[in-house]
């Protein structure tokens, strides 16, 4: 296409874009007028700027689709191997990044001063809630 297409049809664009955000200033007010004349703008910056003829080159070549879908799949992978990162955590031996930082929080947790109840009262408590604020101060919670 040459530049002189894209950018009447570019000009043409903007300008119906101008005329629909002067009526939603009238109905909505300045905030919605004014959000629409920036977004009717745009195709008129995008040609100016050469933007344009980008896109129409990537709608017509298969190469640029090609290079489009390698982009997103390299997306998709890395997107997927943070996941599997996350989900692993602490096992594994390659784990170690992952997990020793989950690993160092609940040490130091267990090193500070334990707010609370330490025990059972000396009154003769409940076993169960013993064993289970035991349980809780072994992970670190309490």
């Amino acid at each position: 296409m040459s530049d002189a297409a894209i950018f009447a049809i570019s000009l043409g664009v903007t300008l119906v874009g101008l005329v629909i955000s002067w009526g939603a200033y009238r109905r909505r007010g300045a905030g919605t007028g004014l959000r629409g004349a920036a977004l009717s703008l745009v195709p008129l910056a995008a040609a100016m700027t050469g933007v344009t003829e980008f896109f129409v080159d990537l709608a017509f070549s298969p190469v640029k689709w090609a290079g489009v879908a390698v982009a997103g799949l390299a997306v998709v992978l890395y997107l997927a191997s943070g996941a599997m990162l996350s989900r692993r955590g602490g096992a594994g031996d390659g784990g170690k990044a992952a997990g020793g930082g989950a690993e160092r929080r609940s040490a130091g947790r267990a090193g500070k001063p334990k707010r609370g109840v330490e025990g059972p009262a000396p009154g003769g408590g409940d076993p169960e809630m013993a064993e289970i604020e035991k349980i809780l101060r072994d992970r670190g919670i309490s």
